[in-house]
């Protein structure tokens, strides 16, 4: 079967970073701050640190996939190449946790700031109200969804340079340790550095956004070069911005211990720096933050969708399809709507519970990726190539691994249970294993579909 349907090339590199950062949702440094803080043992500075550095191995080894595959399809798509389309699929069926549920993590949250902020409307009735304006921004199609989370990303980083300020007037003027140049919340040497890498693995969340930037390389113009740096500009630009606002709040609130509710720790940090004002101020753009989210990973798991269906490992006439208008996977976008209908009857706990476990495997696999695909196969092993193509992707899935058997138990089963399913649907899609799951040959220095290659019809109705 010959396909001619492909993504538009509409996006640039500032619209795609923007992209990137909207997913991030900058703001969540103050969401998980109080919870972050008990884990890390007040270290969450240094704990965001360890994690940007984890972040930036896997960063180098998503932008080298990104230039030799410029595709749809992110973790899914390079696993599939470099390894083989067993390993792609049970990639891309893992990465499918984080993509699927951080839609319905923020329609949770939108649900229950504003339920608490306004009661006299249910929290079910924002939910749904989100839902549907986000499903709709994401059909429009994604040069429109670029315009709102530009001006999303730009009102919260005002929002947090606002933050910036009060907090120095106040640390200035005597409040919390006093001082601005202080060690503590990035390492005390009175604790232990297992906190550290506590806090580490429970932040990594903060940082999923710089891989969707990957799932939109069939919409950026020149994705060979504009990937790669989208990727290492999200990453290292969040890290930052969390580090630095993690930092400050400590300075402004060093007992952690005596919040008195940790989910809400940065309600009371806003209330001692800047009053009711600066309170109504972070609800107002977590709301803003909340919809450029999940928009964001609303838009990023209908392209992994999109690149699984297109293959024929999920139903082709359904999954691999693009709206003719608009050149974007709706069917995909009005289901994922649909699937986060389930927030209405979960909880926050459960579903979060999901969303690390697929990433931090996703990124081993593609750190693993880089040293099949480059090392191996290619065998570039110079001794820059070998540090490029062997050591930096080595340490990023070592770190990326750490982090993994590091999760909470709860995290690990329910994660292993969702991993068991893709591996039943494997096994059913290939006749027990016996053949190849469906792929598409494509031309590697383009990223163009040229031919689908349907081993088993039952997947493609």
């Amino acid at each position: 079967m010959t396909s001619t349907q492909q993504l538009s090339r509409s996006l640039s590199l500032p619209a795609v970073v923007m992209n990137g950062m909207a997913f991030m949702a900058l703001t969540t440094v103050f969401s998980t701050y109080g919870i972050a803080a008990e884990i890390s043992n007040g270290m969450v500075a240094g704990a965001y640190l360890v994690a940007l550095v984890v972040m930036m191995f896997t960063a180098h080894s998503y932008g080298q996939m990104a230039r030799a595959f410029p595709m749809s399809g992110s973790a899914y798509t390079y696993a599939q190449h470099a390894i083989n389309p067993f390993v792609g699929f049970l990639v891309g069926w893992a990465i499918l946790m984080d993509y699927l549920f951080i839609p319905m993590v923020n329609f949770l949250l939108f649900g229950i700031f504003f339920s608490a902020a306004i009661p006299q409307i249910p929290e079910f009735v924002w939910i749904l109200a989100l839902i549907v304006i986000v499903t709709y921004v994401n059909a429009k199609g994604v040069k429109f969804s670029s315009r709102i989370n530009m001006i999303i990303i730009s009102l919260s980083a005002l929002f947090l340079l606002l933050f910036g300020v009060l907090a120095i007037r106040s640390i200035l003027s005597g409040t919390g340790t006093g001082m601005l140049v202080n060690l503590d919340p990035i390492f005390d040497p009175s604790k232990s550095p297992t906190y550290l890498i506590a806090g580490a693995a429970l932040l990594c969340f903060s940082f999923l956004g710089f891989d969707a930037v990957t799932t939109f390389s069939e919409e950026v113009k020149d994705p060979k070069k504009n990937v790669p740096r989208a990727i290492f500009l999200v990453t290292i630009i969040g890290g930052l911005i969390f580090t630095s606002a993690a930092y400050f709040a400590h300075n402004v609130w060093p007992d952690f211990t005596t919040f008195k509710d940790p989910d809400a720790a940065a309600n009371e940090i806003f209330l001692l720096i800047g009053g009711s004002a600066m309170q109504a101020a972070f609800l107002t753009i977590t709301a803003l933050v909340v919809f450029g989210s999940a928009s964001a990973s609303q838009a990023s798991a209908a392209r992994v969708l999109y690149a699984m269906g297109r293959d024929g490992q999920l139903p082709q006439k359904f999954f691999g399809t693009l709206n003719e208008k608009t050149k974007v996977p709706v069917n995909n976008i009005v289901l994922i709507g649909v699937i986060s209908l389930s927030a209405l009857f979960v909880s926050l706990s459960f579903i979060a519970t999901f969303i690390n476990f697929g990433a931090l495997l996703s990124f081993t696999v593609v750190n693993l990726s880089v040293i099949i695909y480059y090392y191996v196969k290619q065998k570039r092993r110079s001794p820059f190539d070998t540090v490029k193509f062997l050591i930096i992707p080595a340490m990023g899935a070592l770190m990326t691994l750490a982090l993994l058997v590091n999760l909470d138990m709860y995290s690990k089963v329910v994660g292993s249970i969702w991993f068991l399913l893709g591996v039943i649907y494997l096994g059913w899609m290939t006749k027990g294993f016996r053949q190849p799951p469906p792929t598409l040959h494509t031309d590697p220095d383009s990223g163009v579909v040229e031919e689908t290659v349907v081993t088993n019809p039952s997947t493609t109705p």
